[in-house]
């Protein structure tokens, strides 16, 4: 683990195929929640698309992980300089629930709860089911989630994304079980 990773930081299987994280970010709600469906917000964290927030609307989230620090970090091999996936609105709910499909199998829920002039987020991907993508995805959104914990906070991400990333799979590849 590393000195700027505190435990409670890591994501946790709640079952097989379930990954959780949470982060207590500055608030208030209704900037966390800009953070997750405007498009020019979420890209600084995570990444692009317009979404229409409706069950069963369409978006594309499109990824390009090294404009999220500078610099940006040795990206991994097999990773390209951008990214994009289909996905659908399942359910949401201002400013506290957003949920929707992450590909064709697995879905993703960003839960709020305020807590007092901050916000506890709740992330959760379910049904992945392969170990090697289970791990991407824990790498990942823990990485994300701290470039999200940086931009509410006004600072730049302490660590080059790839790097972060890159030393977060290692990790998770000890803290989840083969």
């Amino acid at each position: 683990m590393t000195a700027s990773h505190a435990p409670d930081a890591y994501g946790v299987l709640t079952e097989p195929t379930t990954l959780r994280l949470q982060r207590l970010l500055p608030g208030p709600i209704e900037r966390v929640w800009a953070y997750l469906t405007q498009s020019d917000l979420r890209r600084q964290w995570l990444a692009a698309g317009a979404m229409e927030l409706k069950p069963g609307a369409p978006f594309e989230l499109t990824w390009r992980n090294g404009e999220l620090s500078d610099p940006p970090g040795q990206r991994p091999p097999g990773f390209g300089e951008e990214h994009s996936m289909k996905s659908t609105i399942v359910d949401v709910a201002p400013p506290g629930r957003l949920v929707f499909t992450w590909g064709e199998k697995a879905e993703v829920a960003f839960e709020l709860e305020p807590q007092g002039n901050q916000v506890m987020l709740t992330v959760t991907h379910r049904r992945v089911t392969e170990r090697g993508v289970l791990l991407n995805v824990s790498a990942g959104w823990h990485a994300h989630l701290d470039v999200l914990a940086a931009r509410l906070g006004d600072k730049k991400p302490a660590t080059p994304f790839w790097d972060a990333w890159s030393g977060l799979k290692k990790e998770y590849e000890e803290r989840i079980p083969a």
